[in-house]
């Protein structure tokens, strides 16, 4: 990098548009969307598709809902070519979509474009030519009134051919190819031309379409050029104002959306941003952020996995697991914070009311995606992560003191691991934190584990068969309930700060789930025990023993984290 670009690189020069009314505008319904996959896209391939791929990439359009679709370049491939007829001969294109098909300015091209299209009910004629000062200089050796006269010369040449065949609804959409480069009123001049010569008025109307073609400024550099253009383009009502941004810049989407509050009605691009360089308008992401607004793109992404895996095998691309909306992870949080703002957000959310989850700006419902892989955990993630799956997959309930114990387990994992962990995996380190947590502990003096327990029929005395230092005893106590009658029959000074029981599920295969919190007498901080049975009194004895062996277990074997701290 040179220390001084600007002897390089000059910036874009502002318009001129004082009085510009699109920042005040608000998007309110959706454009027509144009898919250019099959043309656009496929020529950005390393391997551009086969006639099989492109009628499979073709009915997955058609099944999303895209109504105009661009379906190839036939004179000047002989694939393109052979797609084209095959989806008019095997009548494949339904009633309601209608074929673009794109040719340069050239008379033998021109010829060959419209002879391709013989048959359909309706067509539209995509004819471009490069207007830019760079390259009507280096690339074609042309001045302005040339670049004109060009433009007449073959659109007035479209419309006698087309004229010829009145079986077909023909519509030009005429592109000033590098629009955002070229000056505006040259942009102008070439439209009006083309508007002119096809004779655009009622019954007749004309599309006109303005790329960037390499995106060379910032968005709204873009909306100014776009209402420039929007306020002086005549016949206007005859006229469907199109754009078709790329990505050069990364702002693609941007300048599609500013574009449309400027007077665009009509967006050209491709699923996921396919195209050359850094791809094509992203047209997925525009529909969906639409979407999330309140207002249906009138395209139907409710599957959007679906989508993705058509896309990647007729492509041939991946997908960025990053990507807006269909990417693996784009729903996933690993970050402790944000896992307890999505977890509350779930908990108070009301299912009749406005989508409301922090970091969610979408349900992932409505697109086909589960809940599964919102929350994953790993060494960054918290207490709010690990309780949600806890809850959601297991039913288990966890105290805010306790989740911040158990996450501590957790990253003490993680962090040992390396890795992230599975519901399942997470699952196993609960049961042999909490559920099971003397089974190593059974030769070691004062750990205690229980085998069976039965109570008397007034509930205030417990008869424990428990294993102490692998040598089986019958322990027995009294209390005001189980709990405290199990403290009594441990010998153990124990104090019981807290109890919890709830169950794990509903119906006949719901568990009873109980949870102690206690400490040594004399001792700092506490702990927290575990019980799950389907008797909600034997849950309860299990949770006092399962605290018991976590407080009299050695550091080495099972490290007690104070349940107070709230890091």
């Amino acid at each position: 990098m040179i220390a001084q670009p600007a002897r390089k690189y000059q910036a874009f020069a502002p318009v001129e548009l004082h009085d510009r009314t699109w920042p005040s505008q608000s998007l309110t319904h959706a454009p027509v969307w144009l898919s250019t996959d099959l043309r656009d896209g496929n020529q950005a391939l390393f391997e551009p598709m086969n006639v099989e791929r492109k009628l499979q990439l073709f009915q997955e359009l058609v099944r999303i809902g895209f109504k105009e679709i661009e379906v190839g370049f036939p004179a000047a491939s002989q694939t393109d070519h052979d797609f084209v007829r095959r989806l008019i001969d095997e009548d494949l294109v339904p009633d309601d979509v209608t074929l673009m098909v794109m040719t340069q300015s050239r008379a033998d091209l021109i010829e060959r474009t419209v002879d391709a299209m013989r048959g359909a009910p309706r067509a539209i004629v995509h004819l471009y030519n490069a207007t830019a000062r760079v390259w009507r200089r280096v690339v074609f050796g042309m001045n302005v009134t040339q670049v004109m006269a060009l433009v007449q010369d073959h659109v007035s040449l479209l419309k006698r051919l087309t004229d010829a065949r009145p079986e077909t609804r023909w519509t030009l959409q005429y592109s000033p190819e590098t629009f955002s480069a070229t000056e505006l009123e040259v942009s102008l001049r070439a439209c009006q031309t083309a508007i002119a010569t096809w004779g655009a008025g009622p019954g007749r109307e004309v599309i006109i379409n303005l790329p960037s073609t390499v995106e060379n400024a910032t968005p709204n550099v873009f909306a100014d050029q776009i209402e420039w253009m929007h306020r002086r383009l005549s016949p206007r009502e005859h006229i469907v104002l199109s754009v078709h941004p790329h990505n050069d810049r990364g702002t693609g989407v941007a300048a599609a959306e500013l574009a449309m509050l400027a007077g665009a009605q009509r967006v050209e691009g491709c699923l996921f941003g396919n195209g050359e360089r850094c791809g094509n308008l992203d047209l997925v992401t525009v529909a969906l952020n639409l979407y999330t607004q309140g207002i249906h793109p009138g395209l139907d992404f409710s599957d959007i996995n679906g989508v993705a895996r058509v896309a990647e095998a007729c492509t041939g691309l991946p997908i960025h697991p990053r990507h807006p909306y269909a990417g693996d992870l784009v729903f996933t949080s690993f970050s402790g914070s944000h896992q307890d703002a999505i977890k509350k957000g779930f908990a108070a959310h009301d299912p009749e009311g406005l989508w409301q989850i922090p970091y969610l700006p979408i349900d992932p419902a409505d697109l086909g995606r589960t809940y599964d892989s919102v929350i994953r955990v790993n060494s960054q993630s918290g207490k709010g992560g690990i309780a949600f799956l806890l809850e959601r997959e297991r039913g288990v309930v966890m105290p805010r003191r306790m989740q911040v114990e158990f996450s501590a387990a957790v990253q003490r994992h993680t962090d040992a691991s390396e890795t992230e962990m599975s519901g399942p995996a997470l699952w196993a380190l609960f049961q042999t934190t909490y559920l099971d947590p003397g089974t190593a502990l059974s030769a070691v003096a004062q750990a205690i584990t229980c085998h069976a327990h039965r109570l008397s029929e007034d509930g205030q005395g417990i008869e424990l068969d428990v294993t102490i230092e692998g040598v089986r005893q019958t322990l027995q106590g009294q209390g005001n309930g189980p709990i405290a009658a199990t403290v009594d029959a441990l010998g153990l000074p124990l104090e019981v700060h807290g109890y919890e029981e709830r169950a794990t599920g509903a119906g006949a295969q719901a568990q009873a789930l109980a949870i102690v919190e206690a400490g040594l007498a004399g001792t700092p901080g506490a702990t927290f025990g575990v019980g799950l049975d389907s008797n909600i009194v034997t849950a309860s004895v299990r949770a006092v023993l399962s605290v018991a062996n976590r407080l009299v277990a050695p550091p080495r074997t099972a490290p007690a984290v104070a349940a107070t701290a709230e890091g």
